[in-house]
């Protein structure tokens, strides 16, 4: 298991993690791609933004899985 690592000084105080981790973002091909993983790693977790078509025009999603990580799964249909 691995360790918890931030870069707040100790000096700040107590870091909430839940509010002080990355994010890993995955590029699907295909809007079809983006659900299926979307939907799979999502599974038994949290949803923070549902997966569809955003303003800046990409199809994308935001969600922190069963194990407290946080995803980012879009598709760019420009890229």
């Amino acid at each position: 298991m691995g360790s918890i690592i931030n870069d707040v000084p100790e000096i700040m105080g107590r870091t909430n993690e839940n509010e002080n981790r990355s994010k890993i973002v995955i590029s699907a091909e295909s809007k079809e791609e983006a659900d299926k993983l979307f939907n799979g790693l999502s599974a038994g977790g949290q949803i923070e933004g549902p997966i569809g078509d955003s303003p800046w025009g990409s199809y994308a999603g935001m969600f922190r899985d069963k194990y407290g990580i946080e995803w980012i799964v879009e598709f760019d249909p420009q890229s």
